[in-house]
């Protein structure tokens, strides 16, 4: 993180010795079939490129023989406890900051084309063996008409092929082309970045949400007869500004909305109902809930909760370690068990039946 984090790439072979895909081939296929599941099918064909949105079922991909054709699948952690499992070896970035696991199925040649990144990139080959190029851009113009972004001239300064286990991270703006060398699967471990105009929007209109419509009327009881009545009042203007102000300084609703907003979930994403939890189980969250913490707030998929004191401390580590176990949840309060048995009749968290399993051994 001090070297490399948003500064300059990093190589590291055998990163992760052993890995293996998070998913089958077929059960891969499967899941791209899904409507509630995000996949995209590129193909090449010499200088033509193709893109097509799932979902894709099985007759809609090229044969297993064909070459130059790339399957992608995203937020496979939502759906694969593995792939959640390889996100979570990736913790050392601040939770608000990951985003997903992407996976990339592709036959031989395969590939997306030379392109730059807005976030930052963790490249993990799974699978096979893929060739990486990769370099600062000079040249940031696109290949005209083509459903992809590609550059239009990239000269990298590093090619190296990368094995099972080998890692690739990548910062923002870093120029990379990855081509498979025979069947091969790669994860993408990507992060969230959001725009400046994105963070103003959604936080100026979470805040905006939260203010009463009649507590802040404006009234302009010494407005005179003007001769000029196309010119804006500098006491409206003055009062939009104080307005605007007034509300960035509460910082309690800043902060509510700031964190409301990262730990939303994405809108594929959804919850089955979950059973009963009692006090003296272990709980694990469930992969697909986003839970993050502040100096006052709780954050659990989209929603603000207050806790102080020992539950606090302990629901701040069910946010870091994913999980408590037995003892821990015995010290709850009881506002705080009513809390945490909601979540889990939402689907949010569960009970950690293997571990309860494992300490019963």
């Amino acid at each position: 993180m001090r070297r490399h984090w948003q500064k300059k790439p990093l190589l590291v072979r055998q990163a992760l010795p052993g890995v293996a895909p998070p998913l089958p081939r077929a059960a891969l296929f499967a899941l791209a079939a899904r409507d509630d599941v995000e996949s995209r099918l590129v193909v090449r064909d010499g200088a033509r490129w193709a893109l097509r949105h799932g979902p894709l079922p099985r007759r809609a991909l090229p044969p297993l023989a064909q070459p130059r054709w790339t399957l992608l699948v995203q937020g496979l952690d939502t759906h694969v406890d593995a792939a959640h499992a390889l996100l979570a070896r990736f913790r050392f970035v601040p939770q608000a900051r990951l985003d997903d696991v992407m996976i990339s199925y592709a036959t031989d040649g395969g590939g997306v084309g030379p392109h730059v990144d807005s976030y930052d990139v963790f490249l993990v080959q799974v699978h096979g063996r893929r060739r990486w190029r990769w370099g600062p851009v000079a040249d940031a113009s696109l290949v005209p008409g083509v459903p992809l972004k590609i550059l239009r001239r990239f000269t990298p300064e590093h090619d190296e092929v990368l094995e099972p286990g080998d890692l690739l991270y990548l910062p923002p703006g870093w120029g990379h082309d990855g081509v498979a060398v025979g069947e091969c699967m790669t994860c993408s471990v990507g992060f969230r970045a959001p725009r400046h105009d994105e963070l103003l929007r959604e936080l100026l209109q979470r805040l905006a949400d939260g203010v009463d419509d009649d507590a802040r009327l404006y009234r302009d009881p010494g407005q005179r007869a003007t001769p000029t009545p196309g010119e804006v009042p500098a006491a409206l203007s003055a009062h939009a500004r104080a307005q605007l102000q007034a509300l960035l300084r509460e910082t309690q609703r800043l902060d509510a909305a700031l964190g409301e907003w990262l730990s939303e979930p994405k809108p594929q994403v959804w919850f089955a109902p979950g059973g009963a939890w009692r006090p003296g189980q272990a709980l694990r969250l469930d992969r697909r809930t986003r839970m993050l913490y502040d100096a006052r707030h709780l954050f659990v998929n989209g929603e603000s909760f207050r806790a102080g004191g020992r539950d606090a401390r302990l629901l701040r580590r069910l946010a870091d370690a994913g999980r408590l176990d037995a003892a821990q949840t015995a010290r709850l309060s009881p506002e705080a068990a009513a809390l945490v048995a909601d979540w889990v009749a939402a689907g949010w968290l569960h009970p950690d039946d293997a571990q309860a399993a494992g300490g019963a051994r």
